[in-house]
């Protein structure tokens, strides 16, 4: 994965009440390490972050914490939980393997066949099966 799709550039949107939020909120934003922080509109701070460092949920989880109210329209919860679950996916993917650790993907499933037992096979033990 390229070092540019780990550079995020999000937005935070407040709600409409209480108002005056996103200054206070950008100073507090500022506070944190490898965050850059712009205030935008009346309602809105933009934040630049790389995702191994944080995540838009931590950082939405943090202001919340310190009780700013982010806005909950069902257009915004959409567009929150999809970039929740594409920096979550991405997270995971960093750990992931990124070439085959077989040869052929047929390799892993023969091995695996060969140690599993197969065909007429019966756990119960041969005193339990003659019993009448």
């Amino acid at each position: 994965m390229p070092a540019s799709d780990l550079k995020k550039n999000r937005e935070i949107l407040f709600a409409k009440f209480p108002p005056g939020q996103v200054p206070e909120a950008a100073d507090d934003l500022k506070r944190l390490d490898e965050v850059e922080v712009a205030p935008r509109t009346e309602r809105a701070v933009g934040v630049a972050y790389e995702l191994q460092q944080h995540t838009l949920q931590e950082l939405e989880e943090h202001l919340e914490d310190k009780g700013y109210h982010l806005d909950n329209t069902l257009m915004s919860k959409l567009t929150r939980a999809l970039i929740h679950y594409v920096e979550d996916t991405q997270l995971h993917n960093l750990g992931a393997p990124e070439k085959r650790l077989k040869r052929s993907s047929q390799e892993a499933y023969v091995k695996a066949w060969e140690l599993h037992p197969h065909g007429d096979h019966d756990d119960t033990p041969p005193e339990w099966r003659e019993y009448k």
